[in-house]
């Protein structure tokens, strides 16, 4: 039988498919925010920013990720989508694109909901802390080889940013950093079975420890009746046995 070789023959290249498959769809989306950026100029940003609480401006919700306010910030929310997704959809294809949504409407929402009136949030660093935290629940909760060094990985580049998620004053959206933060986790608690779980390596002592429990487990346990020898049979010969008649009792005379 000849092998389809659009089948990966093994589970290494079924990872390497997989993490450039993450990698071309983030590049593919930085693609997206740099030809935003461009026709940025013809565009109404205020309208397709996020408004605090102004109902007529919930469209910013979908847009804003989209929006940058210099290149500067462009390139830094870039690296990090480019670094975390790439991370979060390969080790977790299923799970990141269950919660890319969230994330993006819990970035807006945090800034819709929170932020200050008459300031506009833009830009796509709500969704990378959201890709942040989510990698980091995962790991804590899954806790197996891939996901605890993906939220290693994480936390050695992008640890710092966990203060981005409280309120200061340098002009940088808190609001929306901590709304995709809290869906990050939210998500991480609602989708971390999506992906089944690596196989466990197994060692030669644990091997040894299973057969060494079983030789006891069958030494105590007692052998099968049909395996037990018998050393005693009934015969079942008729002419052995013999009936025995008693003569009755004789009467007793009664007592004077």
């Amino acid at each position: 039988m000849s092998r389809d070789p659009l089948q990966p023959s093994s589970a290494a290249e079924r990872d390497r498919r997989r993490l450039l498959l993450a990698f071309n769809l983030s590049l593919g989306f930085i693609g997206l925010l740099l030809l935003v950026f461009v026709l940025q100029p013809r565009l109404p940003v205020g309208a397709l920013a996020v408004s605090p609480r102004d109902p007529a401006a919930l469209l910013g919700l979908l847009t804003a990720p989209l929006l940058h306010g210099s290149v500067a910030h462009l390139a830094a929310n870039a690296t990090a989508l480019l670094i975390l997704g790439t991370l979060a959809g390969s080790v977790y294809p299923r799970a990141t694109s269950r919660a890319l949504p969230l994330m993006w409407l819990g970035s807006g929402l945090g800034a819709w909901l929170l932020g200050e009136d008459g300031t506009r949030h833009l830009g796509a660093s709500g969704v990378t802390h959201g890709l942040m935290f989510l990698v980091v629940t995962l790991g804590l909760l899954r806790r197996d080889r891939p996901s605890i060094a993906a939220g290693m990985i994480v936390m050695l580049f992008y640890g710092g940013s966990v203060l981005a998620v409280l309120p200061h004053g340098d002009g940088i959206s808190w609001q929306s950093h901590l709304g995709g933060a809290v869906a990050g986790v939210l998500s991480g608690f609602l989708f971390r079975r999506l992906d089944p779980m690596p196989p466990r390596k197994r060692y030669s002592w644990e091997v040894e420890e299973e057969q060494r429990e079983a030789r006891d487990h069958t030494e105590l346990e007692p052998p099968p009746a049909e395996h037990v020898p018998v050393l005693w049979q009934r015969r079942e010969d008729p002419a052995t046995g013999k009936v025995l008649n008693f003569p009755p009792r004789p009467p007793q005379p009664p007592p004077e």
